[in-house]
């Protein structure tokens, strides 16, 4: 057995694609290089997983912070079809725009609105305006405002509903946050959900191409 490391643990990953098949087209939105942050969209893995929860949950509305390039994006508007609905929210106007050419050409924008600005305000105006509760949420967005976003994902979703976060290890960083405001995001929204009875929680390690970190399940019991 050799060593364990990011090597290994990229190479395993590759080996695993097997189980999260991709066209052209969720290929060219994961390797994307026109957005702001190349390389940060979730993993081959993580996009099949949130497929096959947004499925087996039956959800039919999504609810999604931080678009990129689309890539989770066409993951779960392929799992809610045509009769369901995926709303995105991206800070980055030109993200935006290249997440739309790859919703295009997967053939599911007609079932996908992308809001544009900070996603604490959008999501507030959300919550203002007493949209529809959705079925499942994925926050992917900073992490600095991980405990607004959770906040918001409790209030637009119905009992039932799941929330999933992703980067909640970040390296094993979440033990010591140091001045990171990143991680201290994560940690108080953690700390936070610790002592929340609206809520049941799993949070699952990873290790991958993506390096070492993590995500989190939560399933909205309560108003």
């Amino acid at each position: 057995m050799t060593a364990s490391g990011p090597e290994q643990w990229a190479a395993v990953d590759e080996r695993l694609a097997v189980f999260a098949r991709e066209d052209a087209v969720l290929a060219a939105a994961r390797t994307s290089t026109e957005v702001s942050s190349p390389g940060i969209q979730v993993s081959r893995q993580m996009g099949r997983m949130l497929h096959i929860l947004a499925l087996a949950s039956g959800a039919r509305r999504v609810l999604e912070f931080g678009t990129l390039a689309g890539y989770s994006t066409i993951w779960l508007a392929r799992a809610v079809g045509p009769s369901g609905r995926v709303v995105s929210i991206e800070l980055d106007r030109a993200n935006a725009a290249v997440a739309r050419g790859h919703l295009e050409d997967a053939g599911v924008s007609a079932w996908v609105d992308i809001h544009c600005g900070p996603a604490a305000e959008v999501s507030g105006r959300m919550v203002a305006a007493g949209v529809e509760p959705f079925d499942l949420v994925f926050i992917d967005a900073d992490k600095q405002n991980l405990p607004t976003y959770v906040e918001r994902a409790l209030e637009l979703t119905r009992p039932g509903a799941l929330i999933v976060i992703d980067n909640v290890v970040r390296g094993g960083r979440v033990l010591d946050p140091g001045d990171d405001p990143q991680v201290q995001g994560v940690v108080r929204a953690l700390a936070a959900l610790q002592g929340d009875d609206r809520v049941q929680v799993s949070i699952t390690q990873t290790v991958g191409e993506k390096g070492w970190d993590g995500f989190a399940v939560i399933r909205k019991v309560a108003p």
